[in-house]
């Protein structure tokens, strides 16, 4: 596998906690694959990962203040030879755009579980991590 691209709604929670938590496992392992994240929707554009999900990653020792939400727009997804999603209605909107490498962050391990959304449901910050930290095991196995 080359590249990852991880896709939530705002690209501010979930998808960008992915993203984090991928390139620090790809470094670990020493493996070359391109690891990035965007958003469904523009609400949040060009702004940095919530609070929440920036204090979830640093208690596991991942920096991902530096990142910046994107919209999908910017990336050509079907170049990824993989499309994630964090819940399933973002896999339904990928599926309506033609995405077919996609598989949802639930998949890897958890049923097909949604990943659930920080912005709304601050108290679930472990049940995330679990599913992303141990997803992203899996996927790069």
């Amino acid at each position: 596998m080359k590249s990852i691209i991880f896709i939530c709604l705002g690209n501010i929670c979930r998808s960008s906690l992915a993203e984090g938590v991928a390139k620090a496992r790809v470094k670990e392992l020493g493996l070359k694959i391109q690891i990035d994240s965007a958003g469904l929707s523009t609400y949040h554009n060009g702004e940095a990962p919530c609070e929440i999900s920036q204090n979830l990653a640093k208690k596991h020792g991942i920096d991902i203040t530096h990142q910046i939400s994107q919209h999908v727009s910017e990336f050509d997804l079907g170049s990824y030879d993989l499309v994630v999603a964090m819940d399933e209605s973002n896999k339904v909107e990928l599926e309506k755009m033609g995405i077919k490498n996609l598989k949802k962050m639930g998949d890897f391990g958890f049923d097909g579980k949604d990943v659930a959304d920080l912005y709304y449901e601050p108290h679930k910050t472990d049940e995330v991590w679990q599913i992303v930290n141990e997803g992203m095991k899996r996927i790069l196995i």
